[in-house]
């Protein structure tokens, strides 16, 4: 029994391991995907790109912003929405912002023939990216 302990403890050693030499290797995972197609139009900083106003009809929100302008809270589902952006919502009007959902999936299926795989592959994309802006509000 204690063989088996040690054998488990061995592994998940091997694994925490192997997950931080791979984290290491790719960096934040979720600041690459904004850096990779976010940062033309919401900037370096999340506020705003000064290109933006070139090719926009209007300035993309400060992204720094969203938890203070929703009583400190940060809105996830709506931002995990509004990036993937396969859900219409009529009532919100047109969308200048790319649909990442569908291109996700897209990169996610040249990969993989699985389109269970595909979906994964966008919702982590998705939910890194979510998560990067989360951890880049003011305070």
């Amino acid at each position: 029994m204690k063989r088996n302990w040690t054998k488990a403890a061995v592994v998940v050693a091997l694994a925490a391991g192997v997950t931080s030499a791979i984290a290491a290797d790719y960096g934040d995972l979720g600041k690459l995907e904004y850096e990779s197609s976010c940062i033309l139009c919401h900037g370096k900083d999340l506020k705003g790109g000064p290109t933006a106003k070139f090719f926009l009809k209007a300035m993309p929100p400060d992204l720094t912003q969203l938890s203070s302008k929703n009583a400190g809270v940060f809105p996830y589902e709506r931002v995990y929405g509004v990036i993937d952006g396969r859900q219409d919502v009529a009532s919100h009007g047109t969308r200048e912002m790319p649909i990442w959902g569908k291109a996700y999936q897209f990169k996610g299926s040249e990969c993989n023939a699985d389109p269970y795989a595909s979906e994964a592959y966008a919702r982590g994309r998705i939910s890194a990216l979510v998560d990067y802006v989360h951890r880049m509000q003011t305070r």
